[in-house]
């Protein structure tokens, strides 16, 4: 994870945070991580694994896959943002459930990439 943006990261995590309208100790005890890591994480001095991504994820009832995107672990997806961001942020569905949808929608948005790449080429020779 050397390409992480800690300060980016912990950032976006306390922006979240404020969103859901929780405090540090709130979010500390959701995601099962003590509050002095928490806050470090916060400031951009720490920089968290990916299952405490996942944690803070869940404790935020956030996609852990925008923490993923936000710390440079996974690329932004390809597609229709409004897409990606309404399967993301769909809280009657579970974490599984949206990332296996997005896994899909990103499947079906590089075949039609490939789809298109291919029928340009056809056309061209």
């Amino acid at each position: 994870m050397a390409g992480i943006d800690v300060s980016g990261l912990g950032s976006f995590i306390r922006d979240q945070r404020d969103q859901a309208q929780m405090s540090l100790r709130q979010l500390a005890k959701a995601a099962e991580v003590s509050n002095p890591y928490l806050s470090q994480v916060e400031r951009g001095l720490r920089k968290p694994s990916a299952e405490i991504l996942n944690r803070i994820a869940q404790g935020l009832r956030i996609s852990a896959e925008s923490l993923y995107v936000q710390a440079g672990i996974l690329s932004d997806r390809a597609g229709d943002e409004v897409v990606t961001i309404a399967i993301a942020s769909d809280q009657t569905l579970t974490e599984r459930q949206r990332t296996t949808l997005l896994q899909i929608y990103a499947a079906f948005q590089a075949e039609n990439g490939s789809s298109t790449e291919s029928n340009t080429e056809e056309k061209t020779q």
